[in-house]
C-alpha cells in the first residue's frame, strides 16, 4: 500500500532521512520510534505525500507519487487518514461539523449518515454540539481520530496520538486503533511511548520501526 525505495529527504542543506526502503503491507500494524527531531513526522509526511522525497521513490497504492499530477495525488491522499500531533479544529464549528469536514470539503457531505455511529464509537456522541475549545485533550484526540476515518480510508497514520493525554486515555485510543486494524485497516503510529508499544504487542501482531542515524531499521524484541 505504501512503499519506500531508497528514499531520502533533505532539509536545510542536510539529509534528514536516508536510503529508506520498506513496505507497509495491507492490514499491518506498525509503530515508528526515534528521538525527537529524528524525522518521524517527516517520514509520515512522505507516507501521505505532503512531502516528496529528494531522491528515491515513494509509492502509494502502486502509483509512484513523484510522477503523478496534483489531482491524482489528492485522490490517493483521500484513502489515507491522518491524526496530526498538533490537532487543529475550527473553533466556531461544533465537534460534529469538524469531524465531517473532510466530507464537506470533498463535496460528499450527503454521505455522513454514519456520523452519529462514528461519534458513538469514539465515545463523543454526547459532545456532538460542543465547540472545540471546551474539549479536553483526550476528547480532542478522539475527535481527530474520528475525523481521520470518516472518509473510510484504507490507511491510518497517527503522529504521537497519545503525547498529550494520560495513560488511561492512551489505552483508550490504542483500543480504537487496534479495532480499526482488526477491521482490515493499515495502521502506522509514530510514538516515543515504549509502554504503549508493549501494550499493543500483547494484543496484536505489530512491527516496530526505529529511526537511527537518518535510517529506518526494524527494532529488536527488547521493546
Amino acid at each position: 500500500m505504501i512503499a519506500f525505495e531508497s528514499a531520502a529527504y533533505n532539509y536545510g542543506g542536510g539529509e534528514l532521512l536516508s536510503d529508506v526502503t520498506l513496505k507497509l503491507a495491507p492490514g499491518s500494524f506498525h509503530f515508528l520510534t526515534g528521538p525527537s527531531g529524528s524525522g518521524k513526522t517527516t517520514f509520515l509526511k512522505l507516507a501521505y505525500a505532503e512531502l516528496l522525497p529528494t531522491s528515491g521513490h515513494v509509492t502509494l497504492f502502486d502509483r509512484e507519487v513523484k510522477s503523478l499530477p496534483r489531482d491524482d495525488v489528492a485522490n490517493l491522499r483521500r484513502r489515507i487518514g491522518v491524526v496530526h500531533q498538533d490537532v487543529q479544529f475550527l473553533d466556531h464549528l461544533p465537534l460534529a461539523a469538524n469531524v465531517q469536514l473532510p466530507l464537506t470539503v470533498a463535496g460528499r457531505r450527503g454521505e455522513s449518515g454514519d456520523l452519529d455511529e462514528l461519534l458513538k464509537w469514539v465515545g463523543l456522541s454526547h459532545l456532538a454540539d460542543a465547540l472545540p475549545p471546551s474539549l479536553s485533550g483526550g476528547e480532542r484526540q478522539r475527535a481527530a481520530l474520528a475525523r481521520a476515518i470518516i472518509m473510510g480510508p484504507d490507511i491510518i497514520l497517527a503522529d504521537e496520538p497519545t503525547g498529550n493525554v494520560d495513560w488511561e486515555m492512551s489505552l483508550r485510543l490504542l483500543t480504537l486503533l487496534v479495532e480499526l486494524n482488526r477491521m482490515g485497516k493499515t495502521i502506522l503510529i509514530a510514538t516515543h511511548d515504549l509502554n504503549l508499544i508493549r501494550q499493543a504487542k500483547n494484543q496484536i501482531p505489530t512491527r516496530v520501526l526505529r529511526i537511527s542515524k537518518r535510517r529506518i531499521q526494524l527494532a529488536g524484541a527488547d521493546l
